[in-house]
């Protein structure tokens, strides 16, 4: 197969063929036009440059249609070239999108965008969204909106921005009622809500879980809540590993209850290990936090119209020694008033 051949199959085979031909379904709700999130079981892969490219957010593989061969068969190159070829003509499954994209202001650069949009405030759409959908309490809100974390998205969506060390908005998770992504042309860093100076790190998936445990814990003191957007750019790499090299630094895996959770907790681990800090894992109770907070509202409200609901609470991995864990109201077992209330 000389080099002309293997230019032609690169433009004629999608990578996103040779992917639901492995069994592998995409994933719309957590798709966009530009990144199509595939999964099978607990692999993830992500396509980019309109099928031409690919990676795996829970390594650091990536590459073209031929890469993507040798890395799901673990073939070499010649045999993963001859599968490429077998999948010409491979009609592709097209997505479907529902919704315009809430982020298409291709015209502005990132910060404009990102300045050009007001703040969430009471009865707008994006607090009406985070509030009565994903049951974040308003005294959260309000603290996150103050450390300038949120911007009011179209049709109802919220932004969460992402910074890096310097505060720079670099891109922001983009989520509403029918909607999940990331601003087309931003970079995934990490979603900060806390002081800088904060020593604890608790790691989630989402902004939504971030704002969801700090919920849950009260937003704790000397914590700082992230996400990493569900993702594992080399820029959160390097962000992590920066605020977990400092003296005294708790690493706390806080990701889902699931595989991928799993999978990105020993990340985290593995992490902790190589700078030397200390690590703990923090499971929620149900799927995911913002799932444990809907949760616990819940079982609030019955309790208040005279329910008695079975209360959940969050497993836990090791802690280091003097690490507080939570109680079943999702609080500090030594600090009772750590419960924020709206």
């Amino acid at each position: 197969m000389n080099r002309e051949e293997i230019e032609a199959l690169r433009e004629r085979v999608s990578c996103a063929a040779v992917l639901e031909q492995a069994g592998f379904a995409i994933d719309l709700k957590e798709s966009t036009r530009r990144a199509l999130k595939f999964r099978r079981a607990s692999e993830i892969i992500i396509v980019t440059h309109e099928g031409r490219g690919w990676f795996d957010p829970l390594s650091d593989a990536k590459g073209d249609v031929f890469g993507l061969v040798e890395h799901l068969d673990h073939v070499g190159f010649l045999e993963g070239a001859g599968r490429v070829a077998d999948l010409v003509g491979f009609a592709v499954t097209e997505p479907q999108w529902q919704t315009p994209r809430p982020d298409q202001d291709y015209d502005l650069s990132l910060l404009e965008r990102w300045q050009a949009r007001r703040r969430p405030w009471p009865s707008s759409s994006t607090w009406v969204y985070l509030k009565d959908e994903r049951f974040l309490p308003a005294t959260l809100l309000r603290a996150t909106i103050r450390q300038d974390r949120l911007r009011e998205g179209p049709y109802g969506s919220v932004w969460a921005a992402h910074t890096d060390k310097a505060g720079i908005v670099t891109g922001w998770e983009a989520r509403g009622p029918e909607y999940r992504g990331f601003a087309s042309g931003g970079t995934k860093v990490l979603f900060r809500l806390g002081p800088d100076t904060a020593l604890r790190l608790a790691v989630t998936e989402a902004a939504i879980d971030a704002m969801s445990l700090a919920a849950i814990e009260g937003l704790r003191d000397g914590t700082v809540y992230l996400s990493t957007g569900g993702g594992w750019s080399p820029s959160t790499d390097a962000a992590l590993r920066q605020m977990a090299s400092r003296p005294d630094a708790l690493l706390v895996a806080a990701t889902d209850a699931n595989p991928q959770g799993e999978t990105f907790a020993e990340r985290l681990r593995a992490l902790a290990d190589e700078v030397g800090c200390d690590w703990s894992r923090l499971r929620p109770p149900a799927e995911d936090w913002n799932e444990a907070l809907k949760i616990r509202e819940k079982e609030k409200r019955e309790r208040k119209e005279g329910g008695v609901p079975h209360s959940r609470r969050p497993r836990q991995g090791k802690l280091r020694p003097g690490e507080p864990a939570l109680d079943p109201a999702g609080r500090d077992a030594g600090d009772p008033g750590g419960v924020m209330k709206d």
